[in-house]
């Protein structure tokens, strides 16, 4: 019951699938941008924006604030600057979803969103992996979509059993989306331990889109025998890649020497227990690991700073996660009357016809 009460809707023509599963969450009335230094860049979405996407594609680079060589790239190809508006929108519907319940509800409004990607907390980490993540999605599917000049199909030369198969599908172009990011978002400095994360986290997100690539097969025969089939790589629902990167950020590992200002403690971190380098003095404090990494131990988000405006207000439901929510402040609960359509049925031909039912419930929210 939980779960129905939030899910309706997506905004993003490579997952129309979703569209009908979460249409309540809306992203803030903005849109965050990928640069090499900074993630996430709110931005309205403005019908001259809509505009200077049809009429002048440069125009859209421009305003997204990228660095040179991001916008050459973005200004290269029409198609670039619309999958970077629709990346954008993906990963920050994504990451509002994942995080519905939670204290951090991947809050990107001004200060908040500046103050939050100077340090390297799990939600710093989880939002750099979702953008990349974001990005390689959208790419590979402009690419079999035939909306980028520079790419088509993926044409998969190692699909097991190939001689087997007749090559038909038109594949989610992953190795060109791969490369176009790498390049688009560029490798720090080695010296630069933050930048490493970052880059790292980058890393994460792009290699949860490799592993979730399917092979989709057809058959075609006499009586559907099978003799021939066509085959295609499809990458998963983005709605799955966030699960993943989800549960990575549950489970991020803490990194490097630095001084925490949420907590107001300092000195070095102990090397994580599942870091896969070389342990002592002079060990390289960033591990060769599969997860997402972080630096700093995030807040509690539980009171208004500069990193969340906190959980004063916000709803939350008994029995499930008030409590963590309220930080044990306690909730207040409202009882209101709704009207639902109910015991729906198909008539023919062609419509649904439906009851209207009325019943009351109760809504919580955390006291101040």
């Amino acid at each position: 019951m939980l779960a129905g009460q939030v899910v309706v809707g997506w905004l993003s023509s490579s997952s129309f699938a979703l569209m009908v599963l979460f249409g309540s969450l809306r992203p803030s009335a903005a849109y965050f941008g990928l640069t090499g230094s900074e993630p996430l860049t709110i931005l309205p979405l403005t019908t001259e924006m809509e505009e200077a996407a049809t009429k002048a594609h440069y125009k859209v680079c421009d305003r997204l604030k990228l660095e040179k060589k991001q916008r050459r790239m973005c200004r290269r190809d029409p198609g670039v600057a619309e999958t970077l508006m629709e990346a954008i929108s993906m990963s920050a519907l994504e990451c509002q979803y994942q995080f519905r319940f939670e204290r951090w509800n991947c809050t990107l409004e001004g200060r908040y969103r500046a103050s939050l990607l100077k340090r390297g907390f799990k939600e710093t980490a989880f939002l750099y992996a979702i953008s990349s993540a974001g990005l390689t999605h959208a790419l590979a599917k402009a690419c079999s979509a035939g909306r980028l000049e520079r790419c088509t199909c993926d044409e998969a030369p190692d699909l097991e059993n190939r001689e087997a198969w007749q090559w038909g599908g038109c594949g989610d172009n992953l190795k060109y989306s791969n490369k176009f990011v790498k390049e688009f978002l560029g490798k720090k400095s080695s010296k630069d331990l933050r930048a490493r994360v970052d880059f790292h986290n980058n890393l994460v997100g792009m290699k949860v889109i490799k592993a979730g690539v399917e092979t989709t097969c057809k058959c075609h025969g006499v009586s559907g025998s099978c003799t021939v089939r066509t085959c295609w790589r499809q990458l998963s629902p983005f709605h799955e890649v966030g699960k993943q990167l989800k549960q990575k950020y549950e489970s991020s590992l803490k990194v490097g020497s630095t001084t925490n200002e949420a907590t107001g403690e300092a000195g070095d971190i102990p090397p994580p227990r599942r870091a896969l380098g070389s342990s002592g003095p002079g060990a390289d404090p960033l591990p060769r690991t599969p997860d997402l990494v972080h630096l700093d131990d995030s807040p509690s988000f539980c009171l208004a700073s500069r990193f969340s405006p906190g959980t004063a207000g916000r709803k939350c439901y008994k029995d499930k996660n008030c409590e963590s929510m309220c930080c044990g402040r306690g909730h207040n609960t409202q009882s209101r009357v709704v009207t639902r359509p109910c015991q729906c049925q198909v008539r023919w031909c062609c419509y649904v016809e439906c009851k209207q039912c009325t019943q009351r419930e109760e809504v919580y929210t955390c006291k101040d």
